[in-house]
């Protein structure tokens, strides 16, 4: 087997890194679009690192700047999203920095609840929501919710929605249905409970859409440069072999 000058090894790596990392992007974003209509959905941004090709060769480092690029972290914009009105009593949003809890460690600001076949106030998926006495359970009777998170039946306090915040949400992991698990203790937010309106997705399709496009053509890039190197090994390869 004919061997292929180091450089362009080096090359295509630094190429295919490249285009390994906005593939991820792609992916990001197209995610992020999906869920422009979901309700509390949280837009995920990635950041990447790049790591010199001699440390991960083990050889003698240089000052050529070739480097390899990878994805770093992949975080959440919590930033709020618009609210709009349902009218329904048991939708709620949040106004400020917080989250509903919901039982097993989960945290959500997607607040379109619903009461259960056997009377638990629960998430859409189907986890309990929790007040500050655990899971609400309600009597019959006509259900709503207050501005100040009572959970009421026919007028009646039953619970108070358990509204938390979190110092870092950077160790908030985003899991299905907008919902968020971490192994931080939550502390008592002050958010305000926005009885019948519910928080729309933080993502904005066409900023989305145009960040896609930009992705879209320097994944192309990557692409023809790493064509282009193996077309050159070929090349070589074949002019070798005649000497």
């Amino acid at each position: 087997m004919l061997a292929v000058p180091t450089g362009m090894h080096k090359g295509i790596y630094i190429a295919l890194s490249g285009a390994v990392l906005k593939q991820g992007q792609l992916d990001l974003l197209s995610n992020n679009i999906a869920n422009a209509n979901t309700v509390g959905f949280k837009k995920s941004r990635s950041s990447f690192k790049e790591h010199l090709l001699s440390r991960l060769s083990g050889t003698p480092e240089s000052d050529d700047g070739r480097a390899m690029s990878d994805l770093s972290a992949v975080r959440n914009d919590f930033s709020e999203g618009n609210h709009f009105k349902t009218g329904n009593p048991l939708d709620v949003a949040l106004d400020g920095n917080g989250f509903f809890s919901l039982e097993g460690g989960r945290y959500t600001r997607k607040g379109d609840f619903r009461v259960s076949g056997d009377g638990y106030l629960i998430a859409q998926g189907g986890r309990k929501v929790l007040g500050a006495k655990g899971p609400i359970k309600l009597p019959p009777g006509k259900a709503d919710i207050t501005t100040s998170g009572d959970v009421r039946v026919d007028g009646k306090p039953v619970d108070t929605l358990k509204i938390v915040s979190f110092g870092n949400t950077d160790s908030l992991v985003q899991l299905e249905d907008s919902q968020f698990t971490t192994d931080m203790k939550p502390a008592k937010s002050n958010a305000v409970a926005m009885s019948g309106n519910l928080e729309a997705s933080n993502v904005y399709v066409v900023k989305e859409m145009v960040q896609l496009l930009a992705t879209m053509r320097e994944f192309e890039s990557y692409q023809k440069v790493i064509q282009a190197f193996d077309d050159a090994a070929s090349r070589v390869n074949n002019e070798m072999a005649r000497i």
